[in-house]
């Protein structure tokens, strides 16, 4: 009898993955077609006004209608500013709560306008965020529960990654691994089978080209690993220094005499110099990735490449518009790895033809280092690239870069841009129940206390716990193990203090 409640929920939940794996990969597919088909007109627009450079003045024009249109976007709602994954993660500890619908058109055609017209910021943000938007509304249609609906903005988040990269395996350990950092089966599977489903939806238009193709990859030799440990130190404090600027630039922002709505009108303003002098460089990076697989530039022009990025970069971000930051990062990863890679052939005698090893490392590394997923790194630079050459220096480098940015003191960077939106926007919510779920880790306290014993926090309840596939009821000298999950009943308006507080105890 609970083998057939427990294929019936599994079944139940396949269906959902599969609605939402579809309607998000759609959605996905859609704001990735129309940033292409943008880029490709910015671009011919940018190479014709080298003959014709009058048409400059129009361009102008055109920047501050956009600017000012995304920035009215947002103004109207917040929640479409930045990447949105913290806004995603934020409505999964139940600290935020957003308009499923204003965030799907909005975001839709702010990200749009804002990669699309060249800004250094990736679709990956965006699409994860309209990912799971499609789930919340899906959630809303059938009248889902809060633990449901978690569920299901999960395998929206999941569904996003997937299809913005073409990445289902990454867009489910980015789930797993970022977003709740816990293994829950009930997620597992909604998540994996909506980033199946989404990547199928994406591969239909798009093709099975690998997004970062970058031609066949070389198996790097042994002899060479040593070089693995100095560029893993590297990119940990490379990573590092990208988390404490990213963070400083809402401040340094702040001192600008124009409203918050407006900022935008930095970069789209400063683009225009940089695409009408080096057009190739415009939009998340991903061109010059592939570009790299063909030939690697000369030393001077990847220090050039490397300042420009990290600095525009930050600038598109800092503004608060809708974008996101993985291709970004990505980007300058492989130019580290290329920096690091030529720098090896001039002194330490490396041949040239594993400098695009070090581009794919380097890009998982400094992933690694600032997301501190260093798993979901892996996999998704393996996903996109498209060849598994590379799978040991990558767990090498990201290891290293990981531990790194961890003894520098860096958290990972959007669990930091969330505790920042907190801060920025109080959120009034309405009061009503939810049900947190806690993970218990073999390095806990709680591994082994008695819940009696355990100094829980005001305005919860523990109600129940979960080991392995079976849910048990909690009494005083019910023992914690390591692999539980705990189930806690509060109210929303309270979850992120009481989690929170949990988070402390568990330390």
């Amino acid at each position: 009898m609970n083998i057939q409640h427990l294929d019936k929920t599994r079944g139940h939940y396949l269906l959902l993955g599969t609605a939402v794996g579809i309607g998000s990969g759609i959605v996905v597919s859609l704001f990735r077609l129309a940033i292409e088909k943008l880029s490709g007109l910015v671009g011919r627009a940018y190479h014709a006004f080298h003959s014709q450079p009058t048409w400059l003045v129009l361009w102008l024009f055109v920047s501050l209608v956009a600017a000012l249109f995304v920035g009215f976007l947002a103004k109207s709602d917040s929640d479409i500013k930045g990447s949105g994954i913290p806004q995603v993660e934020g409505q999964l500890r139940d600290e935020l709560s957003t308009n499923w619908f204003s965030v799907l058109w909005k975001k839709f055609v702010g990200g749009v306008i804002s990669v699309g017209l060249g800004l250094f910021l990736g679709r990956e943000g965006p699409s994860i965020q309209l990912g799971a938007a499609v789930a919340q509304g899906l959630g809303e249609k059938i009248k889902a529960n809060s633990s449901d609906t978690k569920i299901l903005l999960s395998s929206g988040a999941s569904a996003g990654l997937a299809a913005a990269f073409n990445a289902p395996i990454a867009g489910l350990l980015f789930v797993v691994e970022e977003v709740h950092h816990n293994f829950s089966p009930l997620v597992w599977l909604t998540s994996f089978t909506s980033a199946i489903v989404a990547n199928f939806v994406s591969l239909s238009i798009f093709g099975l080209k690998p997004v970062l193709h970058m031609g066949q990859i070389q198996s790097l030799p042994l002899h060479y690993y040593g070089l693995l440990l100095i560029l893993g130190v590297l990119l940990g404090v490379l990573g590092r220094f990208y988390q404490v600027i990213l963070l400083k630039m809402a401040d340094w922002y702040h001192l600008l005499p124009i409203p918050e709505q407006f900022y935008g009108l930095v970069p789209f303003l400063l683009v225009i110099p940089i695409g009408y002098f080096w057009p190739t460089t415009l939009g998340g990076g991903n061109q010059l990735v592939v570009a790299f697989g063909e030939a690697i530039p000369p030393l001077a022009t990847l220090l050039f490449l490397f300042a420009l990025r990290f600095v525009f970069s930050m600038i598109s971000y800092g503004a608060s518009l809708p974008g996101g930051i993985f291709l970004p990062i990505l980007s300058l990863g492989a130019i580290i790895g290329a920096i690091f890679g030529m720098i090896s052939v001039a002194f330490f005698g490396m041949d040239l033809i594993y400098v695009k090893n070090f581009v794919i490392i380097a890009m998982a590394g400094y992933f690694a280092a600032i997301g501190k997923a260093p798993l979901t790194a892996i996999i998704l630079v393996t996903e996109m690239v498209g060849s598994l050459q590379h799978l040991m220096p990558l767990g090498v480098v990201a290891l290293i870069a990981y531990l790194v940015v961890d003894l520098l003191g860096g958290a990972p960077i959007y669990d930091s841009l969330l505790a920042r939106l907190l801060q920025q926007k109080p959120v009034k919510l309405q009061s009503k129940k939810v049900v947190l779920e806690f993970p218990v880790f073999a390095d806990s306290p709680l591994d082994g206390a008695m819940v009696r014993d355990i100094n829980w926090p005001e305005r919860c309840l523990l109600t129940s716990l979960t080991r392995g596939e079976q849910e048990l009821l909690i009494h005083g000298d019910t023992i914690v193990r390591m692999g539980d999950t705990l189930h806690i009943l509060t109210d929303n308006r309270h979850a992120g203090e009481v989690f929170r507080h949990i988070q402390q105890i568990a330390k």
